[in-house]
């Protein structure tokens, strides 16, 4: 192994150790580098490189392909063309000219902390034990009694290459210092070794840890409010599903948010306590955090007995004030170059008794906007135990969170697909036409709830899709009206709220009339006519709440028009599900909701019905092996083309992938062509 190939890979084993631990850093947060000496592939000489995790990625994940490799000799000749503090993101672009080679992440604004400093290796993390010293209103003096001499506290300032030369003039300074203290930021350490620097930082916050626990005083956030404890888990999730709809729709007035909701006892102790408004007013401090949650919380200061219109009424109120105090913040701050006011609306949404609802594109930046919010919960803990919370200057928030290169960062992410943020139901997605459905659904961008009455498949299926940040799994009987509520209340506690919902799950009987029993004709209209009823019932009434309509898709059938032998049954509940798109097209058409239909036939490979027994009694029915059923049926069509699930799951999209903005009340057919199932 070379030199080079040595140092990169110790950089990032040492890098994912300390990622793997939330004690250590959060979520993408903090960055990593190492120094060595490879060989110019120009000259054949030696040169010194810096390898360093680039812009964007976790450390917990870091792979070769997320460090930005550097020539330190054109990195530190950077200090020699600094313009000075007023023009120090200038220094960003001018890393590019200091790169080795192609390929690798693009450099962060942390690279010149790590170029400058004058040590093989370090480390720039934020552990939620050196945020609370570093956003102690006594930060200064606590490190000091923490770590004596040992870790110096450095000012705040926001990153660049100025604070990459204030570290640097500290560590020379300093000689016997391992690390230090950034004021309402995170910690940096440094070592001779990949090995030296990863046990100088576990020190630093380890001892943070200590000391906060040893020398903190008891219930930082005051004793406990009188009735805002709340119910029970089971109380509290019900009401959370209740709210979660609304709430989404206020997150949601300037663009699309999914949503996550966390009742973890951290969350639930802090908004038991009596200083919970004033902490919450006080904002995130460090930057990771702020960027993330918005420079505070919208907080219901109603206890969780209050009914539940009274909650509603108050939230929308307050959603109105901190809308105008966003505004008023992004005008009082603002420059002539300042980027445009990106949303008023909040990124987290504090309901005492209740949890935290936080927002974001997607589910993983509304589950790490919530983190992060655990992360400074624990900060204020820390910093109030010993001293009293204190973030940095709203202004200082304010230059950072409109910084023309986090903007920039903005615009270098991935173009969102066409169902980003949104939420789709689908039933009998554990497996056939569903699970082909919820594929498509995912990715094209929209989270999916698999909703299946064979949990272990629909468990299977989220699993394959991409886990919690894109699919969860719910067992469902879509003939059960609770557990299709609970079904969309797990729903809206997953992602927020739910958006588009497809009626796929069914069976098939198929039997001539005198041999259809009333039980047979029961089950199959319970399931597929009954259940569809239900669950567009309750589609709607999540829609209505939330304000901006929907999609329901109904999958029917071929036979709903087309009459064939021996399939009374089947056939009269696809008629009774095509008429509902009809009928719930006219009525829910006012809230925006548009429910369209798709007819299929002979999807037989993959379907579970079929392999349920429905294509064995098929076959018979048309005295063909079951193994030919799909040439078949592909035969007997105008396009001589067999229709697999992935077809269905194509007009899913086509309806709802943003192109037929003015179509309800549609059915398309998915059958290669039938003539006489033609729609007259």
């Amino acid at each position: 192994m070379t030199e080079q190939h040595a140092c990169v890979s110790e950089l990032l084993a040492r890098s994912q150790r300390l990622g793997a631990d939330p004690r250590n850093t959060n979520y993408a947060g903090g960055n990593t580098s190492a120094k060595g000496t490879s060989t110019d592939p120009v000259t054949g000489g030696d040169v010194e490189l810096m390898w360093v995790k680039g812009s964007g990625g976790d450390l917990g994940t870091l792979t070769a392909d997320g460090l930005a490799a550097l020539r330190l000799d054109r990195l530190r000749a950077l200090e020699g063309v600094y313009p000075g503090v007023e023009r120090e993101d200038e220094m960003v672009a001018a890393f590019d000219y200091c790169l080795h080679g192609r390929g690798g992440a693009a450099p962060s604004i942390d690279t010149a902390m790590h170029g400058l400093v004058d040590a093989a290796h370090v480390d720039h993390l934020h552990p939620d034990s050196g945020i609370a010293l570093a956003c102690a209103a006594a930060g200064e003096k606590l490190t000091a009694e923490c770590f004596g001499d040992a870790v110096v506290w450095v000012p705040w300032r926001r990153p660049g290459f100025q604070l990459g030369l204030d570290i640097a003039a500290v560590k020379e300074a300093n000689p016997r210092a391992i690390g230090c203290v950034l004021g309402g930021h995170g910690i940096t350490a440094w070592g001779d070794t990949a090995q030296e620097c990863e046990q100088r930082s576990l020190y630093i916050i380890r001892t943070a840890e200590a000391f906060l626990a040893e020398r903190g005083r008891a219930e930082p956030f005051g004793p406990l409010l009188a009735g805002y404890t709340g119910a029970g888990p089971v109380g509290r999730r019900e009401r959370a599903a209740a709210l979660a709809p609304f709430i989404r729709a206020l997150a949601s007035q300037d663009r699309p948010q999914v949503g996550h909701f966390d009742d973890s006892d951290v969350v639930l102790d802090f908004l038991s306590r009596t200083e919970h408004p004033r902490l919450a007013a006080l904002g995130t401090s460090c930057p990771d955090h702020f960027l993330r949650t918005k420079v505070r919380p919208l907080v219901l200061d109603l206890p969780p007995t209050a009914p539940l219109d009274e909650a509603l009424a108050r939230l929308r109120q307050l959603h109105a004030e901190y809308r105008e105090e966003y505004a008023a913040y992004y005008a009082r701050h603002a420059g002539p170059d300042s980027p445009a006011m990106r949303g008023a609306d909040p990124a987290i949404v504090l309901v005492p008794g209740v949890g935290m609802f936080s927002f974001g594109k997607d589910k993983q930046t509304a589950r790490v906007a919530g983190e992060f919010y655990v992360n400074a919960i624990n900060v204020m803990r820390g910093a109030e135990a010993v001293s009293a919370y204190a973030p940095i200057e709203v202004s200082e928030k304010f230059r950072i969170e409109y910084w023309s290169l986090e903007e920039a960062k903005l615009r270098r992410m991935p173009k969102p697909g066409p169902l980003a943020a949104r939420v789709a139901l689908v039933t009998g997605a554990g497996s056939g036409i569903g699970k082909a459905i919820a594929r498509r659904l995912v990715a094209e961008g929209a989270c999916v709830v698999v909703a299946d009455l064979n949990g272990t498949n629909a468990a299977a299926v989220a699993e394959e899709l991409g886990g919690p940040d894109k699919a969860v799994a719910v067992t469902v009987d879509v003939t059960s009206e609770e557990q299709i509520v609970d079904a969309f209340g797990a729903a809206v506690l997953a992602f927020g709220g739910v958006d588009l919902v497809v009626n796929n799950a069914g069976i098939s009987i198929s039997k001539p009339l005198l041999e259809t029993t009333a039980r047979d004709w029961d089950l199959q209209h319970d399931i597929m006519a009954r259940g569809s009823f239900l669950v567009s019932r309750e589609a709607a009434r999540v829609m209505r709440a939330q304000g901006f309509g929907g999609d329901i898709v109904y999958i029917a059938s071929k036979n709903a028009v087309f009459a064939g032998p021996n399939n009374i049954a089947y056939s009269a509940t696809k008629a009774d599900q095509a008429h509902q798109v009809r009928l719930l097209a006219a009525e829910l058409g006012e809230y925006g909701i548009r429910v369209n239909g798709v007819n299929p036939d002979g999807v037989v490979r993959g379907s579970g019905i079929f392999a349920g027994g429905w294509g064995a009694q098929r076959a018979a029915t048309y005295g063909i092996e079951e193994d030919k059923l799909g040439e078949f049926y592909a035969q007997r069509t105008i396009l001589k083309r067999e229709v697999l699930p992935e077809h269905v799951a194509n007009a899913v999209f086509a309806l709802t992938g943003g192109d037929l903005t003015h179509t309800t009340g549609l059915h398309i057919p998915v059958d290669a062509g039938v003539a006489a199932a033609f729609l007259r």
